[in-house]
């Protein structure tokens, strides 16, 4: 829109809402303006999230296909940056992490081309969130034995 149009605008909505009115309008749509803004910003921003989790689940599946044996560079990252994330959210309390930099040098080593590749999962003990903290508690996970 350019400047006249505003002023025409403005004075329709002058007349039609009055004086009284007017400053309650004017708040009322530019609340809504910025709430529909942060809610682009922030689908954006999800949709963004969700794009790097694809990808890196791509990465991971395709150094899966190949045992973990002769990666490239992108997949040695996308590993890096996945043991960095689990490692955060194992110990978000702890001491901090180590930096991604260091991951690859912890990659299996060479396997004979005959053996299965390494299934990466995501098991781990259950985790349960304390009612009172809110934070999340191990729980051991006992296997019954037949008697």
């Amino acid at each position: 829109m350019s400047f006249w149009e505003l002023v025409v605008v403005g004075v329709v909505a002058l007349l039609v809402l009055g004086p009284e009115k007017l400053p309650g309008a004017i708040r009322t749509v530019t609340g809504t303006i910025r709430s529909i803004r942060e809610f682009g910003h922030q689908m954006k921003s999800e949709l963004s999230d969700e794009l790097r989790v694809h990808e890196l689940h791509e990465k991971l599946r395709q150094a899966e296909e190949k045992g973990l044996l002769g990666l490239s560079a992108d997949e040695i990252n996308a590993l890096a940056e996945l043991r960095q994330a689990a490692a955060d959210v194992n110990s978000p309390y702890s001491k901090p992490a180590q930096p991604a930099t260091d991951i690859p040098a912890q990659l299996p080593a060479a396997t004979p081309a005959a053996s299965t590749p390494p299934a990466v999962t995501a098991q781990s003990a259950p985790v349960a969130v304390a009612p009172s903290s809110g934070q999340p508690t191990a729980q051991a996970h006992e296997q019954k034995t037949p008697t």
